[in-house]
C-alpha cells in the first residue's frame, strides 16, 4: 500500500474554482481519492491511496514505447521493461514563421503548388526567361529596340519591340514576368517542403520497436543469427556509428538522420539563391562613366536605380578623384593591362580611401564597387612654335571590324577663320606614340609623348607634351551578392549531405536466435553487404557446461 499526497494551487477565474482533472493510471486498481477545497482558500489538498495489481507470470504489454518530450533519442539507452507504458506523443511544434501561411491554405492549393511537374515547368520557364534576357540587350534606349526588333521584319515572325517594351524584357531580371515566375517557383519549393519533406523528417525522428519476427521479415533486408545476443549486436552497431535503443528482447538502431534533413536544406538554399538574385535585380544601382585623368565625379551622379527595391546609402555622396591613369603593354606593343589611381573624399573633403585599381581588382567602399572596365584617350597636350601647351581633344574613330581602338585630333595651321582650314592630323592607338600627317595628308612622322622631341611640319614646330588618358569605370551596388553566395554555399553543403543514407535496423531476440531486418533510402545495392559485414562481427553464443571433476587415485 502506497500513499501519495499532493498539494496544488487553485486558480480563481471570475470567482470560480477551476476543477482539476485527474485520470488514474490504467494499471492502478482499488484506488480512492480524498479531497477538500474551500472557496475562500487557495490550497486544494487530496490524497491518493492505491494498490498495484500485478499478475504472476505475465509480462508487461508489448509494443509500447516511452518517448521524451523532444522526441530525440539519447546515444545509447536501454528501456527497462517495468517502465513500459503508453507512447508519449510529441507536442505540436511550429513549422517556422516562413511556413505559417501554408497552414491557412486549402489542401487542394497545397497539392497543386507542391506538384513536381509544375515545379519542373516553373524551373524551365525561369531558365527560358534567363536565356531570353541574354539574347536581348538589356537597359538600352527605346530607339535601339525599334531598330533591333522592327515590326516589318520581326524575329521569329512575331517578336517585335512591342513585346520587349510591354513585358519589360529590356530589363528582364527585374521585370514582373521574371519576378512573378520566381515567386511561383519559390512557393512550390516551400509547399513541397511543408507537405513532403518536413513530414518525412518527423517520421524519421520517431523510434519504435518491432515486437514480432513476422513483421521484421517483411522489411527490405532480413537475416537471422542462430546463436547470438541482441545486446552484442547493439554494441557492434554502436561502434559503426548507429544510435542504438534496447527494450527487453527488442532493438532499434538508425544512422544518417542528417540525410533526411538535407532535402529541406536544399530547398531553403534554393530559396536563398532566388531571394538574393531578386534583391540584386530589383534593389541594386548601376552606372558607368569615363573620366579623364585629373578630374572628379560624385558617385550618386553616376549610379541609377535598377528596381523598386533600390535604396541609396550615405556613400552616394562620396567624391571620386582620378589621380593618374596608366597602361601596361606586351612586347609586341599590344595593351596588357590598365590602371587607375583613385582617391575617395567625403563631404568634408577628407580622403577616406585611396587605391590603384585594374581589371579584376576593383575598389570597394560603403557597399559600392568600382570596376576598371575600359579606357580611352581624352586629349593631347602639344606645343606649337614654343607656344602653349594646347589641349587637343581626341575623338574615337570607327574602324572596319576588330576590337582595335584608334583616336584622332586636328591642329589647325594658318588662318583659323578661313572656310578651308588645313592643319596637322594626329592619330594614336594608345598612350605610347602619336602619328602625325601634314596638310596634304602625307605621313610626317611619329613622336612619343613626353619625349620633348620636336617635329617640323609645313613650317610649324610641334612638340607632343603628353597624352592624357581616360579611365572607363563601372560602378554598382549589389546587396544580393552575399545572400547569393551564402545560398550557393549552403546548396553545395546540403546537396552533399543529402547523399548520406538514412538506415534503420530492427532486431528481436527469439530464444537463442536474433532476427534482424532493416531498410535504407539510398545505396540499396550495397546495403546488404554492409550489414552482413557488421553481422559477421557479432560473437556466437556457446553453451556453458559444468567442468568435469578429475578422477582421484590412491596408491601404496
Amino acid at each position: 500500500m502506497e500513499t501519495l499526497k499532493i498539494s496544488s494551487r487553485i486558480l480563481h477565474v471570475q470567482n470560480k474554482i477551476l476543477p482539476l482533472n485527474i485520470k488514474p493510471y490504467p494499471l492502478i486498481h482499488n484506488s480512492r481519492i480524498l479531497g477538500f477545497y474551500s472557496n475562500k482558500g487557495r490550497t486544494f489538498s487530496y490524497t491518493v491511496t492505491c494498490k498495484l495489481n500485478t499478475v504472476k507470470g505475465k509480462k508487461p504489454s508489448k509494443g509500447k514505447t516511452v518517448l521524451g518530450s523532444d522526441g530525440a533519442a539519447p546515444p545509447v539507452v536501454e528501456v527497462e521493461e517495468r517502465s513500459v507504458g503508453r507512447k508519449v506523443e510529441e507536442p505540436p511544434k511550429s513549422s517556422g514563421v516562413g511556413f505559417g501561411i501554408f497552414k491557412k491554405l486549402p489542401r487542394k492549393v497545397l497539392g497543386v503548388l507542391s506538384n513536381l511537374p509544375l515545379a519542373i515547368a516553373e524551373m524551365f520557364a525561369v531558365a527560358a526567361l534567363m536565356a531570353l534576357g541574354t539574347f536581348i540587350d538589356q537597359g538600352e534606349a527605346p530607339d535601339y529596340y525599334f531598330q533591333k526588333f522592327p515590326e516589318d521584319h520581326p524575329p521569329l515572325g512575331f517578336f517585335t519591340w512591342r513585346w520587349v517594351l510591354t513585358l519589360g524584357f529590356d530589363h528582364m531580371f527585374s521585370s514582373p514576368v521574371f519576378l512573378g515566375t520566381l515567386a511561383f517557383l519559390g512557393a512550390s519549393l516551400m509547399a513541397c517542403t511543408y507537405t513532403t519533406q518536413i513530414p518525412l523528417v518527423k517520421v524519421a525522428r520517431r523510434w519504435s520497436f518491432l515486437q514480432s519476427a513476422e513483421t521484421i521479415r517483411k522489411l527490405e533486408y532480413v537475416d537471422t543469427l542462430p546463436r547470438a545476443s541482441v545486446k552484442d549486436l547493439g554494441v557492434i552497431l554502436m561502434g559503426d556509428g548507429y544510435e542504438v535503443f534496447l527494450k527487453g528482447p527488442t532493438l532499434f538502431a538508425f544512422k544518417g538522420l542528417a540525410g533526411r534533413f538535407a532535402p529541406i536544406g536544399v530547398h531553403l538554399s534554393l530559396l536563398l539563391v532566388m531571394s538574393g538574385g531578386t534583391l540584386s535585380a530589383a534593389g541594386s544601382f548601376r552606372g558607368a562613366v569615363t573620366v579623364p585623368q585629373g578630374l572628379n565625379f560624385v558617385v550618386g551622379d553616376v549610379l541609377a536605380p535598377s528596381g523598386f527595391l533600390s535604396t541609396p546609402s550615405d556613400a552616394f555622396s562620396t567624391e571620386v578623384h582620378v589621380n593618374r591613369f596608366s597602361m601596361d603593354y606586351y612586347d609586341s606593343g599590344e595593351v596588357l593591362q590598365f590602371h587607375t589611381d583613385l582617391s575617395l573624399f567625403d563631404l568634408d573633403g577628407k580622403e577616406v580611401m585611396r587605391k590603384t585599381i585594374s581589371v579584376n581588382d576593383p575598389l570597394r567602399y560603403g557597399g559600392i564597387t568600382i570596376y576598371q572596365t575600359d579606357w580611352s584617350i581624352s586629349a593631347l597636350q602639344v606645343l606649337k612654335d614654343d607656344e602653349g601647351p594646347f589641349n587637343l581633344a581626341m575623338a574615337p574613330l570607327q574602324l572596319n571590324g576588330g576590337d582595335k581602338k584608334l583616336f584622332g585630333t586636328f591642329l589647325p595651321l594658318g588662318d583659323d577663320n578661313s572656310l578651308n582650314v588645313k592643319g596637322v592630323s594626329m592619330l594614336a592607338r594608345d598612350l605610347q606614340s602619336v602619328i602625325l600627317y601634314d596638310k596634304e595628308g602625307k605621313f610626317a612622322g611619329v613622336r612619343r609623348p613626353n619625349s620633348k622631341l620636336p617635329i617640323e611640319i609645313n613650317g610649324t614646330k610641334i612638340v607632343i607634351e603628353d597624352a592624357i588618358g581616360s579611365s572607363g569605370l563601372d560602378l554598382k551596388t549589389d546587396p544580393g551578392v552575399p545572400v547569393v553566395y551564402a545560398g550557393f554555399g549552403a546548396l553545395m553543403l546540403t546537396t552533399c549531405i543529402s547523399y548520406l543514407s538514412h538506415t534503420q535496423l530492427w532486431a528481436l531476440q527469439d530464444g537463442t536466435s536474433v532476427v534482424i531486418g532493416g531498410k535504407t533510402n539510398r545505396a540499396k545495392g550495397e546495403f546488404p553487404d554492409t550489414i552482413n559485414r557488421l553481422l559477421d562481427q557479432v560473437p556466437e553464443l556457446v553453451e556453458s557446461s559444468s567442468p568435469k571433476e578429475p578422477d582421484t587415485h590412491s596408491g601404496v
